[in-house]
């Protein structure tokens, strides 16, 4: 074997070395895993209403007065007090304050950010913030907010027509 063959042998067995040697620890190519949902929504089928018209849910008669209202609830120190109705306020109960609504007008309030809702009674007038539309009585607010810890929410609010 002459220098000359010898020498591109040598390289040519060098090359594939590495070339087979690069290869193996390449990863392979793996189509990234989908992660399945297993979130439920809450509303799937969101249809669009005239916020005159009223409809059922349940038995009930709805008529939509706000969506993506603002609401909180209130503080303990409240509790006791006597309420714009001339109640007096328990945080334990399902009452609620809203500046407009008549005392004694059953609403639907629902989280729209799980879906859950709650049935309370105007029984007061506030909240004397400008930006929030609704208080909830301390036990409504908890039942159907998300994190345990937040201080307001956005909500539908409806009235149910008796």
């Amino acid at each position: 074997m002459s220098k000359k063959n010898f020498i591109l042998t040598a390289f040519a067995i060098t090359f594939l070395s590495c070339f087979t040697y690069v290869i193996s620890q390449t990863k392979p190519v793996i189509d990234p895993k989908v992660p399945q949902d297993t979130v439920k929504n809450a509303r799937p089928n969101i249809i669009a209403i005239p916020t005159d018209s009223v409809f059922t849910d349940n038995g009930l008669k709805l008529k939509l007065y706000k969506k993506t209202a603002h609401a909180s609830y209130y503080a303990d120190r409240f509790n006791g007090r006597k309420t714009a109705d001339g109640s007096r306020f328990n945080n334990n109960k399902y009452t609620a304050a809203h500046k407009k609504l008549p005392f004694g007008t059953r609403v639907k309030v629902t989280n729209e950010a799980n879906g859950k809702f709650v049935i309370v009674k105007i029984t007061d007038r506030g909240p004397f913030v400008k930006t929030r539309e609704i208080d909830l009585s301390k036990r409504a607010f908890m039942e159907i907010t998300k994190h345990k810890g937040a201080g307001a929410m956005k909500v539908t609010i409806e009235r149910i027509i008796e």
